[in-house]
């Protein structure tokens, strides 16, 4: 039976997601999308994090530790991947929870 606290918190997703706020960020977001402040701030540490693999790697290439400048590349490749299947993991584990009943 569907009770007015699902009803509420269905319309609170779908106004969080409309939202949009700070779009490009959401790549580095382990949440779907972003619903407070401290989400952008987890997402703004995991942009940081990249971008500093991405530099250490191309100064460990610049002087020439190729070795380590592929694994560091790998794990920056690996980072946002990573993120992204736990977000798909997060959106689905929600979905599954808000799903209407076939009554209705």
């Amino acid at each position: 039976m569907i009770t007015r606290s699902k009803l509420v918190e269905q319309l609170r997703d779908f106004q969080i997601r409309s939202q949009h706020k700070c779009p490009a960020l959401t790549i580095f977001s382990p949440k779907p999308f972003l619903s407070s402040w401290a989400d952008v701030a987890v997402a703004i540490f995991w942009a940081v994090l990249f971008s500093m693999l991405v530099i250490s790697s191309y100064v460990t290439f610049h002087f020439q530790h190729f070795w380590l400048s592929f694994f560091i590349l790998g794990l920056s490749i690996l980072l946002p991947v990573r993120l992204r299947s736990y977000r798909q993991a997060v959106a689905k584990k929600r979905e599954r929870r808000l799903l209407l009943p076939l009554s209705m």
